[in-house]
């Protein structure tokens, strides 16, 4: 045979071992004694911060080498800060996860100010769970159903984490879509800021992602301190049978497809894990995978389950569909809601 077929073998055998994934031993050598980290984009004690945290307890163990795994809070912007920071800063080497609210994805489409990445970039490892918007407001306010809140004659104060976050689209969604007063006091660090400010009387409430709301504010809800009133999700999460769907009182088309491309859409996304774009396809698919074990691992459904913690996992490879879904809007829908987004 020819020296020259015998050059294209060795090319061909060449280009398939770099393009092979990393075998188990060597993954637990590049991962090994290293630390990773999860940068989350609200401050300490609120819904994103405790599902991250539980999940850097258990994932290691479900990662060959066994790393550490750090969680690091940078707040700001409602967590675009630390959005963009992982797009511009953080190394692709598969060290440093991005935890930021969803909504921030669909805020590109919109041209939302101060974005500087690009969400089909980013290296999708999952989300824990789909999580939709509940409203609550303090007992204190007057305001504890949404019939209330709709002839109040002064607009609830009502906390935010930033214009394009899931909390203000939010608020501007139901303040047009269904004539709500609202008075948005914004931007906070995080829920756990606003859930401070409600209750030493600054704020009258807020809306925010459900689960993690009845998580980390669970003993004023129980104490019936602060009331649920309105939820927007497609169908009425099971612990709140009887609290109104947005979608169920909105009476123009135009009013339900706010709430379903501002508020149902995001939701879905609305707790992302993500890489830095061009991290290896190896680190990827190992965090992908470690991931979805870890959301499997019965120890960590247990810790789950006794902080209230719901787990519905969103694998990588569905959030890539959603998110390229975005993309796809119609301009006069996406003009629509940029100018009760962000105008």
């Amino acid at each position: 045979m020819s020296k020259r077929f015998w050059c294209l073998v060795v090319a061909i055998l060449a280009g398939s071992l770099l393009a092979a994934p990393l075998t188990t031993s060597a993954q637990e050598q590049f991962y090994k004694d290293k630390t990773v980290r999860i940068i989350v984009g609200f401050s300490a004690g609120g819904g994103f911060d405790t599902y991250a945290r539980a999940i850097a307890r258990h994932m290691r163990k479900h990662i060959p080498g066994n790393p550490a795994i750090i969680v690091e809070n940078m707040t700001g912007a409602g967590s675009l800060i630390a959005a963009n920071h992982v797009y511009k800063v953080a190394k692709p080497d598969g060290l440093t996860i991005g935890h930021f609210i969803g909504s921030l994805l669909l805020g590109q489409v919109l041209g939302q100010e101060g974005i500087e990445f690009d969400a089909r970039k980013f290296e999708h490892i999952g989300a824990p769970v789909k999580d939709y918007v509940a409203c609550a407001l303090s007992k204190e306010s007057g305001v504890t159903s949404v019939a209330q809140w709709a002839s109040s004659k002064t607009p609830p104060k009502l906390g935010g984490t930033g214009r394009g976050g899931t909390i203000d689209n939010a608020l501007r969604v139901f303040k047009v879509a269904l004539g709500l007063p609202v008075q948005i006091i914004s931007p906070y660090k995080g829920t756990a800021d606003i859930r401070i400010a409600v209750e030493a009387g600054e704020l009258a409430g807020s809306c925010w992602e459900w689960y993690g709301m009845r998580t980390a504010w669970s003993k004023a809800l129980e104490a019936g301190k602060v009331v649920v009133v309105l939820q927007a999700a497609p169908k009425p999460f099971s612990d709140l049978p009887k609290v109104p769907l947005a979608i169920d009182l909105v009476k123009t088309q135009e009013g339900r497809q706010l709430i379903e491309a501002g508020v149902h859409d995001p939701g879905s996304i609305a707790r992302p894990y993500v890489l830095p774009p061009g991290t290896p396809k190896a680190q990827l698919l190992l965090l992908r995978k470690a991931f979805l074990d870890t959301m499997k691992d019965p120890e960590f459904l247990a810790e789950a389950k006794k902080a209230r913690l719901q787990i519905n996992p969103l694998e990588g490879e569905e959030m890539e569909r959603i998110v390229g879904g975005l993309f796809r809007l119609s301009p006069a829908l996406a003009s629509r809601l940029k100018e009760v987004l962000l105008k």
